[in-house]
């Protein structure tokens, strides 16, 4: 091992390992050691739900850009290892049963046009409007970019039958899909070896700095490395290891869950894209349910009204009966705790409410077969974007607050991160995810008006 690495990454979690693969094998950097207390890929990136897209809202193009780039360096990564990833582009299937928000949909679908996430295409059921083209299960290549956005009922049962009789909008965002973390992420760590990275499984407890330049760290076991650059990729600890550079990095920790079950009917079918209903619910509980859940006050919250955002997916090939459900209807900032608490109401809620878009889950109502319930931690900004690029004390950067869509970003963070770190011209939306962007007036001013984050 060298004596004085070049650089030091502080955590192996899938922004580390993508950060560690492009200073190595992008830019030529030796001397590289990804530091962790845990194995590689085994805090939170391995509780995802492993989707990508490229929609993504403004203000501004800058999530749009640099998600079409991770989007690429991705399609780059599955030609060069023979997709070994398992990527594919079913896209993300936007679901409302409400007519009042048609208009609000097609005006979303238009900005993130307009922003780079490809053409708009719009189905009424008219002589003259464009085809639609379904997309491939498992291929990435020559797939349609872009969204369709279907609003002839008819055409709405013809390509999704399982879907909703109430659907009256259905959006198919066209640049995204999923893949399998753990292949990507070992995939990443392994030519980064070949590259000269080392791992070492232990835990820093401090950090040295000298003048204001970081000169090391000292691990839990008493050994001490010296560096000349810190990379601090600490996932949801990344608010304490920035107070450990005595810094107050503006990020904290949501708590998100996901169940894996058993389909062996089939109601989600196999070759489905990811399914996402746009509208608030209520439960459908029985009248029996329902006056037995009024009678507690801990449990009459479970009769009120539930955001949006309740999504599903298959996992696994045309063999797998397993499919993924999550639903975010608690999002309260937590400390992040390991193993986190697990809802154990989850898995019946995350049921009913994609009952609603997909019927024929109501036969599991009650009678799951063995939900697996898992979950991590999103650490976020404020407006939901990452912090990628230089800290105050030099030769140290930070890669995080990558919230739930890490995986997605990890490509183009990681590039971004090495960027930084090389001195590399740096792309036009890097100014976006800088730290540095919180010490303008304009941007403060900015956040007070600030919209949607984009986050399911």
């Amino acid at each position: 091992m060298p004596s004085s690495p070049t650089t030091l990454i502080l955590g192996a979690g899938i922004a580390g390992i993508s950060a560690a693969y492009y200073l190595s094998v992008h830019y030529g950097m030796r001397d590289i050691i990804l530091i962790d207390d845990l194995p590689p890929l085994s805090l939170t990136s391995d509780k995802s739900t492993e989707c990508y897209r490229n929609w993504w809202p403004g203000p501004g193009d800058a999530m749009v850009r640099f998600m079409n780039h991770s989007i690429d360096l991705l399609d780059n990564l599955a030609r060069t290892s023979g997709n070994i990833f398992n990527l594919n582009r079913r896209g993300y299937l936007y679901l409302t049963a409400d007519p009042i928000k048609v208009p609000q949909i097609l005006h979303a679908a238009r900005e993130s046009a307009s922003l780079g996430g490809g053409d708009l295409r719009v189905h009424r059921g008219e002589l003259g409007d464009p085809p639609y083209i379904p997309s491939h299960p498992t291929s990435f290549e020559d797939q349609p970019s872009g969204a369709d956005l279907i609003l002839d009922p008819g055409m709405i049962r013809k390509y999704f039958p399982y879907i909703s009789e109430n659907t009256v909008a259905a959006l198919h965002a066209r640049r995204g899909g999923w893949f399998s973390a753990q292949q990507l992420g070992a995939y990443l760590l392994e030519q980064a070896r070949r590259n000269s990275v080392k791992t070492i499984q232990d835990r820093v407890v401090r950090i040295e700095i000298r003048a204001n330049q970081v000169t090391g760290v000292r691990l839990s076991t008493g050994t001490k490395i010296k560096c000349s650059n810190l990379v601090i990729a600490a996932g949801p600890y990344l608010k304490q290891a920035g107070q450990m550079l005595g810094l107050d990095l503006p990020v904290f920790c949501e708590l998100h869950l996901k169940v894996a079950f058993k389909d062996h009917l089939a109601v989600v079918p196999r070759h489905a894209p990811l399914l996402i209903w746009m509208d608030a619910q209520k439960l459908p509980w029985s009248e029996e349910e329902q006056a037995f859940l009024q009678e507690e006050a801990n449990t009459r919250w479970l009769l009120g009204e539930f955001p949006s955002g309740v999504h599903t997916r298959p996992e696994g090939g045309d063999d797998s009966p397993i499919a993924l459900m999550l639903w975010e209807y608690h999002s309260e900032t937590v400390e992040p705790h390991f193993p986190p608490p697990m809802d154990l109401n989850y898995p019946e809620i995350a049921f009913r409410g994609l009952a609603t878009m997909l019927p024929a889950l109501s036969v599991y109502f009650g009678k799951a077969p063995r939900p697996v319930l898992d979950g991590g931690y999103y650490t976020k900004t404020r407006e939901n974007r990452p912090l990628i690029g230089p800290l105050p004390i030099e030769g140290t950067f930070v890669i995080g607050a990558l919230s739930g869509y890490g995986l997605m970003a990890s490509q183009a963070a990681g590039d971004l991160l090495a960027m930084h770190v090389t001195q590399q011209k740096l792309p036009d939306y890097a100014a976006a995810f800088d730290l540095r962007r919180y010490e303008s007036p304009d941007y403060q001013e900015l956040l007070t008006r600030w919209g949607s984050s984009g986050q399911l």
